[in-house]
Order: C-alpha cells, then sequence, then structure tokens
C-alpha cells in the first residue's frame, strides 16, 4: 500500500468500521496503562517505515486503550460524540489541513466560521451583531471572554491594560456563583487577576445563583466588576437567571460573563429556552460545540457583544501576517491561539445536517433521556441528588464509600461509563446524556447495568 491515495481510502473504512460497531465495544474496559504504553514502543525508532506499517502499527497499540466516548451510553464529561457529516467534515479537515489564521492565509475557513458562527448567534438567541471565536473548548472560551471583559471594564476607568498590564491596575472584582465550573478560576489565574479576585455569590439547592445575594454584593463595593453567571450548572444543570442578574449587574457598570460550556445549547429549544431568558443581554458567551452540539473534539466558541473590544483583547498583529489585526473578520484576532485548526467547518456541517428543528430535538431527546435514568433509579430506591432541569443526574447509593464502589463497579462493567463528582459534600455518580446515538434502549440497559452493579 505504497500509493497514499490507498492508505487514506484504507484509513477512512477501518474508521466507518470503529463507527459501525462502536455500540457493542466495551465502552471502557480495564486496561493496563503500562502495557499500552509499551505497545507504542519504547526505543526512537533508527529507519523509516513505509506509512501502511506505521498505521498498521498504530492501530494495534492504540485500540486497547480507546474508550468509546463516541459511543451512545458514554455518559461522562458532557461528552457529545460526533455526528456524521461534522465527523466527516473534520475527515476532510485532515486530508486539506487548512491553517484557519485569517481569510488571507485560508479564505474557506474563515468563510464557514463566519456562516457557522452567524448560525449559532441565530441558534442560541445571542445577538446578531455579536462576534465569534471558534476555539478549543470552554477553557480557552472563558479565558477570552473574561479577557474581553477585562479589557473594558479597566478602560472604563482609564486603565489600558493591553498596554500597561495589570501591575498598579485598579482592582477587579470578579463575582461567581459558589457551584461554579474550575475552568473560571484557572481563567483567572491565566489572564493575572488571580483567584483571590472572585467573590462568592450564594447559589440555591440546585446550584443557581442567588440574585438577591447578587445585588448585596454588587452594592458592596465600587469599582471594575465583572459577574460570571453560567447555563448549565456541571454537576446538576441548573441555569442562572440571566435576566435578571444581567439588569443588577448593568445597573453597576459591570460586565456579565456567562460560561455555558453545554447548557447554553438549550436556547435552542423552545422546549427549555426559557432557562436562558435574557441572553441577549448578556456581554459574553461561552460554550462548547463538542457537548451538546456533537461535534468532533476540540471544538468550543466564544461570543463577545462588542466585537471591537473582543478584537482588541485578542488580535495578534505583526508585518508578515499579511491581513491581521483587522478585527472583523474573526480567525486568529478573536482567540488564543494562531495556529489553528479550522474548525468552522465541522460545526457548519453539524449544524448543516441538524437544522433548527434537529438541534431542538436533541436537546429534547436528551433531557428525556436524563429524566429516564432519574426515574428509573430513583424507583429503585437510589437517591436522586438534583432537579433534573436538563441532561444531568446526580445519583447517590447510600453512603460515599458505597456510591464511588458502584462507580467503579460500572466502570469496569463496560457496559457504559460515568464518572463520580462531590455536590454538597457528598459524593454522587454523575450521568451526563448528550450524545445524539443514545437511545432509551441504551439507557434501559444502563440502569440495568448500574442495579446489577450496585446489588448484584
Amino acid at each position: 500500500m505504497s500509493d497514499p491515495d490507498d492508505l487514506f481510502v484504507a484509513t477512512a473504512g477501518k474508521v466507518s468500521r470503529f463507527r459501525a460497531t462502536v455500540a457493542e465495544r466495551p465502552v471502557a474496559p480495564p486496561v493496563d496503562f503500562e502495557a499500552i504504553r509499551d505497545g507504542f514502543g519504547t526505543d526512537l525508532p533508527l529507519e523509516p517505515a513505509a506509512p501502511a506499517v506505521v498505521l498498521d502499527e498504530l492501530l494495534r497499540a492504540a485500540d486497547p486503550g480507546i474508550t468509546a466516548t463516541v459511543g451512545p451510553r458514554y455518559f461522562g464529561f458532557v461528552i457529545g460524540g460526533s455526528l456524521p457529516a461534522a465527523t466527516a467534515a473534520d475527515m476532510l479537515v485532515l486530508g486539506w489541513d487548512q491553517p484557519a489564521f485569517n481569510a488571507t492565509l485560508s479564505p474557506a475557513s474563515i468563510a464557514a466560521e463566519q456562516v457557522a458562527g452567524g448560525w449559532a448567534k441565530e441558534l442560541l438567541g445571542i445577538p446578531a451583531t455579536a462576534s465569534v471565536g471558534f476555539v478549543t473548548g470552554a477553557q480557552e472560551a472563558n479565558t477570552v471572554g473574561l479577557a474581553a471583559a477585562r479589557h473594558h471594564i479597566l478602560l472604563e476607568v482609564g486603565w489600558d491594560v493591553e498596554q500597561d498590564g495589570l501591575q498598579g491596575a485598579p482592582r477587579v472584582r470578579v463575582l461567581v456563583g459558589d457551584e461554579r465550573h474550575s475552568t473560571i478560576d484557572r481563567s483567572l489565574r491565566l489572564l493575572g487577576l488571580g483567584t483571590g479576585a472572585a467573590v462568592p455569590v450564594r447559589t440555591d439547592d440546585n446550584g443557581a445563583i442567588d440574585t438577591v445575594h447578587l445585588e448585596e454584593v454588587l452594592a458592596a463595593e465600587d469599582g471594575p466588576t465583572i459577574v460570571c453567571l453560567q447555563t448549565g450548572n456541571v454537576n446538576t444543570g441548573a441555569c442562572d437567571d440571566l435576566a435578571t442578574s444581567c439588569d443588577l449587574a448593568h445597573a453597576r457598570g459591570a460586565w456579565v460573563h456567562v460560561d455555558g460550556a453545554f447548557g447554553l445549547w438549550a436556547a435552542a429549544s423552545p422546549t427549555f429556552s426559557h432557562l436562558t431568558r435574557g441572553i441577549e443581554q448578556v456581554d459574553s458567551w461561552g460554550c462548547d460545540a463538542h457537548k451538546w452540539l456533537n461535534v468532533p473534539y476540540d471544538s468550543g466558541l466564544v461570543f463577545v457583544s462588542r466585537p471591537e473590544v473582543h478584537a482588541a483583547a485578542m488580535s495578534n498583529v505583526a508585518a508578515y501576517l499579511i491581513g491581521s489585526g483587522q478585527g472583523t473578520e474573526g480567525g486568529a484576532d478573536f482567540v488564543l491561539g494562531s495556529s489553528r485548526r479550522a474548525r468552522g467547518f465541522a460545526v457548519w456541517a453539524a449544524i448543516r445536517e441538524l437544522g433548527r428543528s434537529g438541534v431542538a430535538d436533541l436537546v429534547d431527546r436528551t433531557c428525556a433521556l436524563a429524566r429516564r435514568f432519574a426515574d428509573q433509579l430513583g424507583d429503585a430506591g437510589a437517591e436522586i441528588a438534583n432537579e433534573v432541569v436538563l441532561n444531568q443526574v446526580l445519583v447517590g447509593f447510600g453512603d460515599d464509600a458505597t456510591t464511588d464502589a458502584v462507580i467503579d463497579a460500572v466502570q469496569r462493567d463496560g457496559t457504559c461509563w460515568m464518572g463520580g463528582t462531590t455536590w454538597r459534600g457528598r459524593r454522587y455518580m454523575r450521568i451526563s446524556v448528550s450524545n445524539h446515538s443514545t437511545t432509551e434502549a441504551d439507557v434501559d440497559r444502563s440502569v440495568a447495568a448500574i442495579l446489577r452493579c450496585w446489588r448484584p
């Protein structure tokens, strides 16, 4: 198989066969990590090898350690799998090898981003005038959104952070719920604000921010302020009251950023869009495409209400970077990276495959399946710790030790995969339903496996 075309065709066939059989693979069989690593070889190869030989060796070495995250019974980490059109689009991206820096380097990449970004804004109810950056995921999205916030609120008090940095700058407060995602704290560290800038705001029993306490904290101190909200608590799926929070924050001159890693897509469903009421009032938004939109990893989106602020915080300008620093095209002017994959093609393909009604149906179906998990496990005597408002379910099996033992047994069983989490001081199994291919039969089969592991 010396012809590259033959190699690519053979590889595509192997990918196709994997996807066709992934539903019957053990989701995450017990593995010996050291043995898998040794399978990739320990000594640096001295001589070249034929591409077909390399591919065969890679397949043999990797197969025992491939987790079926793309399959219908993987319920960990809010991983959405990947739609057929989005997967095929990403395969094309690998073949095209388009660096999506700007429209001068790859016109098609930036054109796809602009169209897909416009579609995403329309689906989510974000103003059409907002800018869009195609990022790696929620970590980068939140970092970019908070960088834009930092730029704006400091400029409002006469400080140019891009020119003068943070030494001597006015203190910035970042108001955050006490049930925030860890990416927010990491973003504060990366941006030089530090986690000490975080001012906690109480949350309710399901993890949504307490707007009465938010108003009190806002009023307690003047100065540059960012309010971080969330749509889709990572444990419970709870959504903050965006409309009320934005009214309170904007009355005090604060910038509002929303971490909506998966929950922002609730806005695309008429059934659940009430949970995102006020989304158009937000100043910056972050979400993943590789979660509920079911785009291959790694793919996220960041939106900023003021494109000029977005570009001021992010743009990369140099004499040799033709077409850079325009602040209008997107590309690398709206994200952290310059050497970036052309992620817009897969997002475009996913939305084109689903359409408005398909995205809404995906959200509705997976939420109904999460409720099916909760109902069946609750009826069997397990504790359902959260109000199941979206696609997240927290399940307890008595004491913490038993819960952790059940989680471990389920993961080793291989029928399905769920992770564990700590919520309000207790250990729970966390079930995240976001894969387009998951069916009621997958839920029923998974529930049976969980109960078998709990009460053998």
